[in-house]
């Protein structure tokens, strides 16, 4: 039996949007520990990793590990129909084929139920080495989505160089080129808000070159937390990870492209 209760559907509702454009059906598995959720897109280019540990949802219960295979778009149109500052309870069972939503008001006078079907869903569960990055940047998700929204007017990939002064993006196609820098240790939002300055650990100078359509998808995350970190090193995939809320996290891995100027 799966019972749980997140204060604010506005959090499922951006989590959702951050996962359903790169995924269609998912499981979601669910234990004591919280919910999480793998899965590659259907290009089997970029992976997809979704932690939000049980201390999101107050209360939580899980009395056995459930596996519930979940179609993103339907669950993000039900999801629609509550408000963004209505609770929302999710509960399943297993040998049962729904999961039930239930939305409730701030202050307790409207409350919904739906039941949406479940899938099964076969998938295999990839296990992800803990690797030692060469460089790690973290800076403003906004400035992120923003240096990949502009870059793709130019084209399809995007150069990421990284030194101990900055990162810089880049990008070149038939249109012209284009590049921009950010300085480690400075923001480039709000000179105000410290917690957006771009930071970088660097065991190494790195330059690689990734699909700017996947790292636009990522970016998508971007409403979910102030901040990024994209961990690079040659001959691996990228690590673009965003925080939720202190309780958990969105991750995604992309690997780069080879043998492109």
């Amino acid at each position: 039996m799966l019972e749980c209760t997140i204060e604010q559907a506005s959090t499922l509702k951006k989590i959702l949007d951050a996962v359903k454009e790169l995924v269609a059906d998912a499981n979601f598995d669910c234990s004591d520990a919280g919910l999480s959720l793998q899965a590659m897109d259907n290009s089997h280019v970029a992976l997809v990793a979704l932690l939000l540990r049980s201390t999101a949802f107050s209360p939580f219960r899980c009395d056995q590990n459930l596996s519930l295979g979940i179609n993103l778009s339907s669950f993000s149109k039900i999801l629609k129909c509550a408000n963004n500052d209505d609770t929302v309870t999710l509960k399943a069972d297993s040998g049962v084929d729904t999961i039930n939503l239930a939305f409730e008001s701030k202050n307790g006078a409207r409350q919904s139920e739906y039941d949406l079907k479940l899938m099964d869903i076969d998938s295999e569960h990839l296990g992800i080495p803990d690797t030692p990055y060469e460089a790690t940047v973290k800076m403003s998700s906004a400035e992120f989505q923003r240096i990949c929204r502009d870059l793709r007017i130019l084209n399809e990939s995007i150069v990421i160089d990284v030194t101990k002064e900055g990162v810089k993006f880049s990008s070149s196609g038939d249109l012209g080129n284009g590049s921009i820098f950010i300085k480690s240790g400075q923001s480039s939002i709000d000179e105000k808000d410290e917690d957006t300055a771009t930071t970088i650990t660097l065991q190494s100078p790195v330059s690689l070159t990734f699909s700017l359509k996947y790292l636009c998808d990522f970016a998508k995350a971007t409403p979910l937390s102030n901040t990024v970190t994209l961990s690079l090193s040659n001959d691996v995939p990228l690590l673009v990870e965003y925080a939720v809320n202190e309780v958990g996290y969105i991750r995604y891995y992309l690997a780069p492209k080879i043998g492109e100027d």
